[in-house]
């Protein structure tokens, strides 16, 4: 069976999401990872005292819909341009145990199932952050975090710190130095936006989950093994984090030469004034080392062989991607926050880890429901301009393809994104219910496709 025998083979099984049997399947797991956290939940309290662990449960299922949009022709990674419809799901279970002093330990059992639009390929900025990039829609359970935290006081003070996930209700220094080091996902860490930063509570779109521009490292599902470090003061902070890469682009075995093969991250962060507000700004920087392909190596390989190039083709060690991104988040009221992103990278070497974007540019508005005396609900809009460099659009133009895009041809323009949701408390404490439109014009930066218009519901549970 070739590649595309096999991709359109599981586009039909996948076409409407997860068949009977995976359902069935799914449903007695969920209904575990469900029915456990409800009895744990007698011994949680909102009382302000320090806890020695903690414990916290979801449930995310995201079901999507696009129509049929206008094709002039589609390739290997295009978008169907016939109607589809795909249903993700996944339960994250959260233990927390303080260990000694300053030290925390987190373990993060997960469950996903289910698949986006096209096997997850078509759109840079792709429409659901809850699915990855794998070819089984069957649920799969795996441990998405396990690492250990130290924290160094560098003060006298102290402030209590919330129960959370991945966090427990404690008095923690206003200024420390820690070091974190296991599984888990560099977003856990970097880039971090109160307004816009979880597809299973806020924005769906993956480039509004981080900068879209940051070929952020990770497995095919989203995490990576490695250290960070922080340096933590009241107004501002500074970390830095070397992980490991994939062995292959979107892969799921990591590299363990970490000589030739890891990415490195800056980033400092700073708490301003503006009026009575309180604001903040990070900027990053990173370098991703690995066994890349070269666009420019890729299209002279193609002309030599008469065909089209292959990425996968000029791969070799010591290739690198550097990039850099800005973020900022700034509360106008209580009730209404915005947002912006800008993140770029030199484009020169293949996409990684995450998706084929060189150049990014995102900004919304958040509003909390409070203003219409429904204080857990929040409206948010938002817009997003992804594209690609030269050497990178050259390549999708000769035929080349990515693991995320490439339609066998190219006629160039920048991807635009607008997406709106609707989140609001549905039932009972904890379960929300969110509407959601995209609107995608060009998608895969192809302006002979499309636009594409992805209508979204999602059911969320936490405790």
């Amino acid at each position: 069976m070739t590649f595309k025998q096999h991709k359109n083979s599981l586009f039909v099984k996948n076409r409407i999401g997860i068949n009977y049997l995976n359902f069935k399947h799914l449903f007695w797991v969920l209904l575990f990872f469900s029915t456990f956290p409800c009895l744990a939940q007698t011994i949680q309290d909102t009382l302000k005292i320090e806890r020695k662990w903690n414990f916290h449960y979801q449930s995310t299922v995201i079901t999507q819909y696009h129509p049929a949009f206008q094709s002039s022709y589609s390739g290997m990674n295009s978008l169907d341009p016939t109607p589809e419809t795909h249903t993700s799901v996944s339960g994250t279970l959260f233990f927390g145990a303080r260990l000694w002093k300053g030290a925390e330990a987190y373990f993060n059992p997960e469950l996903t199932g289910g698949a986006g639009f096209s096997q997850t390929t078509g759109v840079a900025g792709f429409p659901n952050g809850e699915v990855y990039r794998v070819s089984d829609a069957n649920p799969h359970i795996y441990v998405a975090r396990l690492y250990l935290k130290q924290v160094f006081p560098l003060s006298d003070k102290y402030e209590f710190r919330e129960d959370d996930v991945n966090q427990i209700a404690s008095m923690v220094p206003t200024s420390y130095f820690a070091a974190s080091a296991g599984k888990f996902s560099m977003m856990d860490f970097f880039d971090n936006n109160c307004y816009s930063h979880d597809p299973r509570k806020q924005f769906f779109n993956w480039t509004l989950m981080g900068n879209g521009a940051w070929d952020y490292p990770a497995n095919t599902r989203g995490y990576t093994y490695g250290i960070v470090l922080e340096f933590v003061k009241p107004i501002f902070a500074v970390r830095f984090s070397t992980v490991m890469v994939p062995t292959a682009a979107n892969g799921s075995t990591m590299d363990h030469d970490i000589l030739h093969a890891r990415s490195d991250a800056f980033e400092f962060e700073h708490k301003y004034s503006l009026g009575n507000q309180t604001g903040t700004i990070r900027w990053m920087t990173y370098l991703t080392h690995a066994r890349m392909g070269n666009y420019n190596e890729a299209m002279t390989w193609g002309k030599n062989h008469h065909t089209s190039p292959a990425i996968d083709s000029v791969r070799t060690t010591g290739r690198t991607k550097f990039g850099f991104g800005v973020n900022l988040e700034q509360p106008l009221s209580k009730s209404i926050g915005i947002f912006l992103r800008a993140s770029w990278n030199d484009g020169k070497n293949e996409t990684w880890a995450f998706t084929e974007i060189d150049h990014h540019l995102s900004a919304g508005l958040v509003v909390n429901g409070a203003f219409w005396k429904r204080k857990d609900d929040n409206l948010g809009f938002a817009l997003i301009v992804n594209g690609i460099s030269t050497e990178h659009r050259n390549y999708l133009k000769a035929g080349g393809y990515g693991f995320i895009i490439g339609d066998g041809n190219l006629n160039y323009g920048n991807e635009y994104i607008s997406e709106i949701y609707y989140s609001f408390k549905f039932l009972l404490n904890g379960l929300f219910l969110t509407p959601n439109y995209q609107f995608i014009a060009n998608p895969a930066n192809n302006k002979d496709r499309g636009p594409v218009n992805a209508f979204g519901v999602r059911l969320h549970y936490e405790i």
